[in-house]
């Protein structure tokens, strides 16, 4: 299926090297070398996907990508980082990133990543998930910790679901990977460790009464205080 992507990266090399192999591949690409040209992009298009780099001169890729996220921009988000430090990846998920990719990278796995970000749910979803005072509707992408609004990226919306859907039970990172991912890369586990760790501070901060606890040497379970 041909998308539209925005390309947001500074090194010319890198961004037509993206660019030329995701046309060859049927796909519309408009480049921005910064974030600045990126929301002019954003202002005349819509786009499948977003893959955008966290160094940019002047606002960062992750100072945009929260900007756009408090804008309620859902456009899935490929963050592309140089740097392989927990920190980089904590920092770009928390903004409202969907997945990310360390530099260099094989071709092969940013098209996988971005064919991931795009695929839909397989069952129709329409109803309203709610534990404690958490309440979460799959089809828009609202989800509310009592009446206040939290922003999470595309892939922590799937994660957080699964858990609603499967209350109180335990879900191997697994399980995990293959109803979020479709798809086996070999950093799988940390991927989902982050972004767990990104849905409990951003539920934390507004006081939910879930937690998705560890589950030693298993994986996690979503539960509800007593």
């Amino acid at each position: 299926m041909a998308m539209r992507i925005l390309v947001v990266e500074d090194e010319p090399r890198i961004a037509n090297l993206i660019r030329r192999g995701l046309a060859e591949e049927g796909h519309g690409v408009d480049l921005a070398a910064s974030a600045e040209e990126a929301a002019d992009w954003l202002d005349t298009s819509s786009y499948d996907v977003i893959v955008l780099d966290i160094m940019l001169p002047g606002m960062s890729g992750i100072e945009w990508c929260r900007n756009i996220r408090s804008q309620r921009v859902a456009t899935p988000i490929l963050m592309l980082t140089a740097k392989d430090a927990v920190a980089d990846r904590v920092a770009g998920l928390d903004a409202g990133a969907d997945d990310y990719l360390v530099k260099p990278f094989a071709f092969s796995e940013l098209t996988a990543r971005i064919r991931a970000l795009t695929r839909r749910p397989k069952e129709v979803i329409s109803a309203i998930l709610q534990a404690g005072n958490v309440r979460f509707d799959p089809a828009n992408r609202d989800l509310y910790v009592e009446e206040e609004r939290i922003e999470m990226g595309a892939k922590e919306f799937r994660i957080l679901e699964f858990f609603l859907r499967n209350p109180n039970r335990v879900l191997s990172r697994s399980m995990i990977a293959e109803h979020v991912w479709d798809y086996d890369f070999p950093n799988v586990t940390n991927v989902i460790d982050v972004h767990i760790g990104s849905i409990r501070r951003k539920l934390g901060v507004d006081n939910a009464t879930v937690s998705i606890q560890t589950v030693r040497g298993t994986g996690y379970r979503l539960v509800t205080a007593s």
